[in-house]
């Protein structure tokens, strides 16, 4: 059974109040409240654990209370806790329940990802390298580790988390790191591309135009759109239910950084045709993974509201 501890510092005024509800709240164990214990923010220490499928109304109902504001929230994940109340609470309280996300820790990991510091754009560079360096080698091994390395899925979930909370910078933040990060990578890849011809290192196969990579990579189809849609739903579900097994999976099925490198790469070698298709498969999966992206986070936040009404509803005829 996991639980999520929880730590806040409260101003006296709202103490009583906290005190109340989280005493009240059937998912709430281990509460303790002392005194004029914090400094910085000054006020009463208040802990207590709380099974994880009712965190988010847990949460929501001290955000609710304006701590956030005049105090502060910590909250961190228990791996495991034996308790045989909880876990008999976790039974007739939330059923289905148990397993819902922790939104909170979604959005904060989506956020986390959303920094854009100088490592991020690095990391697009490389890994468009190592895709060109396995377009020219005709290499899938090479073009499936550029897709590991690849960081550009954290920026595409943040617009798609922003699309869906409505928040405009958020959108424009992301968006401009991925044009700005593709771009480096477009041009490295290009830059690297008319090194390895100068000095003719490419594959024999890739200069008689035998290039199954390549050709898979700037060949947009009906099936590669099918392909990101379902990238983009596994990798919100995977995101939400902690699932990095699943989420790697997004990494490697989705062709954006090849498709980049392939731009640079084709116009080094004089094949526009071939950079234009690539252009497209990059813009098509990007765009695709946002749009389902949003979708697929409305929806699961949807389908998990339901599913808390309907918990409710059952714990309350018992």
């Amino acid at each position: 059974m996991q639980m999520v501890h929880v730590r806040a510092v409260s101003p006296p005024g709202l103490t009583d109040r906290i005190d109340q509800a989280l005493t009240a709240h059937p998912c709430v164990f281990d509460l303790s409240v002392v005194r004029g214990a914090a400094r910085r923010p000054d006020g009463d220490r208040i802990e207590c654990d709380v099974l994880t499928g009712a965190v988010n109304e847990v949460l929501g109902s001290l955000r609710g209370t304006g701590l956030e504001e005049h105090g502060s929230i910590t909250v961190e994940l228990i791996e495991l806790a034996a308790c045989r109340i909880a876990a008999d609470a976790e039974t007739a309280q939330l059923g289905k329940l148990a397993s819902a996300p922790w939104w909170a820790d979604l959005d904060a990991r989506i956020e986390a990802e959303a920094r854009f510091l100088p490592s991020f754009y690095l990391l697009l560079v490389i890994a468009g390298l190592i895709a060109a360096i396995g377009i020219v080698s005709n290499s899938q091994i090479l073009i499936v580790a550029a897709m590991v390395v690849g960081p550009e899925y954290g920026a595409i979930t943040s617009v798609a988390q922003g699309i869906d909370q409505r928040v405009g910078r958020r959108v424009r933040r992301g968006l401009a790191a991925l044009f700005s990060g593709f771009s480096a990578a477009i041009v490295a890849s290009y830059l690297f591309s008319l090194l390895v011809r100068a000095l003719d290192q490419q594959s024999r196969a890739f200069s008689l135009g035998l290039r199954p990579v390549s050709n898979l990579i700037n060949t947009p189809t009906f099936l590669s759109f099918v392909v990101a849609v379902l990238a983009g739903i596994v990798g919100i579900v995977s995101l939400a239910e902690a699932r990095t097994s699943a989420l790697l999976g997004v990494f490697i099925s989705v062709t954006t950084i090849p498709a980049a490198a392939d731009v640079g790469v084709s116009l080094a070698f004089r094949s526009r045709s071939e950079a234009r298709g690539s252009l497209e498969q990059l813009l098509l999966n990007v765009a695709v993974l946002i749009l389902v992206g949003a979708l697929s986070l409305r929806a699961q936040r949807w389908i998990w509201r339901r599913i808390a009404r309907r918990s409710r509803a059952a714990a309350g005829r018992r």
